[in-house]
């Protein structure tokens, strides 16, 4: 028996506490069946299949502003902020990321509102550092995923232990499946230090408890405020950075924002509450503005725009060539997407400066105010938190062999090769095609593109400008894509959030489709970096090639161990699952 196929009937063997087929975020969505074969005809028809999907998110907000458990979410926050304790989001992948947004557009409010409010007036309640984001390997992870951290448990639980979560705190630990081990960690640790702890995911209750152990335990134990978000199935099969997350960061926003709102109500004089032009919103009318929103990014001009950027960028790549987006208070937002398309369709993630030999990313992003190190405590409103975890630490945590071997370096100087700052980056410009994408959201765009023209026009074959928010004129020598929507006064700047993650969801998703990396609405060029993606891989094989699990769990790590040597060649990775699909005689559908 080969090393592969012993590796495969391991996974068969001791791992079927990760089989997920059951979970409803991983079924096929009936909207999207034709998802791939529509956008190869009718490319606007094929977004509209995408945005129908999104248009099942504001029912499902709707139930869920109505439930006590909600109500209980606000009042916790408002109970923390009263008396000074730590409110920490806990997260993996999309989730971990939604985290890290989450603390960083609460800092950029505080921050903002200590420039123009004196600081006497604010010396007794500053909260900027009431909110914690604990991410699964650390902010590096924004950029790649940590391979094994999701699966344990014990990682969790350490990493938010070392974060300093303690009595009276509130630990809101995300899940999109309700079945990462990692949150499920952070959860069980918060609960045992004293903190009052809420389960956030978005399959249904009574599924999770049939079919996952790890997900009844934690849903069975009384102490723990349990919140549903479901949805139904994603647009794209498993892929929950799309309407999972999505309605995560409409309820989770809207819970924080209102109790921010009740706390500077009590403190403020009224001129101030006045001259801050906030407004203290029902919760319906969090989904009443969020249908809104949905209604202007689905006009038919919208769709045309959406359509025109999705060729636009599928023109760069079919040539070979690179897009670097350009923005500044989005940045966040815009590495979010762009970093989540590597493991969802396995592009090449983003490279450090000091690697020469793996294939450069499609898709990369820069300001172009600051260099790097400054960028990213701008773009996380504080200074990075990389992990510094020794040899000792995993084996304390019972990691993997191979972690406590060679543990991965994850600290902030490693953060910083990323250079995502202003430097120059020729390796961006020097292919057979570039583009220039300067991406505006509600802000300065004259002073965003001059300054953008300055420091990185020369070089790029094409320039293209997304503006998303109110409607304005503007003269562009280059390609426009203009989003006209409006962005409501929000302390958090939710709008201008749900807004890019709408916008660029479907961009990225629909140019993949595209680019022949989904069959139908199946994801087949995935990164199995983890056992629920090994799950999700071998299903998709299972279903396409019309064979059994365990035959298409055997063919999937054979093809993963041809891969892994491919990769050490600093060419293009192919996707062992497409490349298990081509070995089993499966052709892709034209």
């Amino acid at each position: 028996m080969t090393s592969a196929q012993e590796r495969a009937q391991q996974f068969l063997n001791q791992e079927k506490a990760f089989r997920l087929g059951a979970l409803l975020t991983e079924a096929s969505h009936p909207k999207t069946q034709q998802l791939s074969q529509t956008a190869q005809q009718d490319l606007p028809a094929a977004i509209r299949m995408l945005q129908s999907v999104d248009a099942e998110i504001p029912p499902a907000a709707h139930n869920v502003f109505q439930q006590e458990s909600f109500k209980h979410l606000v009042k916790a926050f408002l109970t923390a902020l009263e008396s000074g304790r730590k409110i920490y989001f806990t997260g993996c992948g999309a989730t971990g990321r939604l985290s890290i947004l989450l603390e960083a557009a609460w800092r950029n409010f505080w921050q903002g509102f200590k420039q123009t409010t004196p600081k006497q007036d604010t010396k007794n309640f500053d909260r900027e550092d009431c909110v914690f984001s604990v991410m699964a390997g650390g902010d590096y992870a924004l950029i790649k995923s940590v391979e094994g951290f999701e699966d344990f448990t014990n990682f969790g639980r350490y990493q938010i232990q070392q974060a300093g979560v303690n009595r009276d705190d509130v630990v809101v630990a995300v899940t999109e499946g309700g079945e990462t081990s990692f949150v499920i960690g952070t959860a069980w640790q918060g609960l045992e230090s004293g903190a009052q702890v809420f389960f956030v995911y978005n399959n249904p209750t009574d599924l999770l408890c049939k079919h996952v152990q790890r997900s009844r335990e934690i849903i069975k134990e009384p102490r723990i405020v349990k919140i549903d978000l479901t949805t139904g199935p994603m647009a794209i099969t498993g892929s929950t950075r799309m309407q999972a997350t999505t309605i995560e960061l409409l309820v989770i926003a809207a819970a924080l924002e209102t109790a921010l709102l009740q706390f500077l109500q009590n403190r403020l004089s009224f001129a101030r509450w006045e001259q801050l032009k906030f407004c203290l919103r029902p919760a319906q009318e969090y989904h009443q503005l969020f249908q809104q929103l949905l209604d202007e990014l689905t006009t038919d001009t919208s769709i045309k725009t959406l359509a025109r950027l999705t060729q636009f960028e599928e023109t760069i790549y079919r040539n070979s060539g690179l897009v670097t987006y350009l923005t500044d208070a989005f940045l966040l937002d815009v590495l979010t997407d762009t970093t989540e398309r590597s493991p969802t369709f396995m592009l090449p993630p983003f490279r450090k400066n000091d690697d020469n030999i793996s294939p450069r990313p499609w898709a990369f992003v820069k300001d172009p105010f600051r260099p790097t190190p400054v960028a990213w405590s701008n773009l996380l409103r504080r200074p990075p938190r990389g992990l510094t975890w020794k040899q000792d630490v995993y084996k304390k945590l019972g990691a993997p062999g191979a972690l406590q071997q060679q543990p991965p370096q994850l600290d902030n100087e490693e953060i910083y090769k990323f250079q995502i700052g202003s430097e120059p980056d020729p390796t961006r410009t020097d292919t057979p095609d570039s583009a220039l994408v300067i991406i505006s959201v509600g802000e300065d765009t004259s002073k965003l593109i001059q300054v953008g023209r300055e420091k990185f026009l020369t070089g790029f074959n094409k320039t293209a400008l997304v503006t998303i928010g109110p409607d304005t004129t503007l003269s562009f020598d280059g390609e426009l894509f203009s989003f006209p929507c409006d962005l409501p006064a929000s302390p958090l700047r939710l709008w201008h959030h749900l807004a890019v993650k709408l916008i660029l969801n479907t961009i990225s998703t629909a140019t993949m489709v595209l680019m022949d990396r989904v069959i139908g609405n199946t994801m087949v060029w995935l990164s199995p970096s983890n056992k629920k993606l090994i799950d999700r891989g071998t299903r998709l094989i299972a279903l396409h090639a019309g064979c059994s699990y365990e035959q298409a769990c055997i063919m999937l790590h054979k093809t993963l161990e041809e891969v892994q040597q491919h990769a050490q060649t600093g060419e293009d990775v192919p996707s062992p699952v497409a490349q298990a699909l081509k070995r089993l005689g499966y052709q892709h559908p034209k």
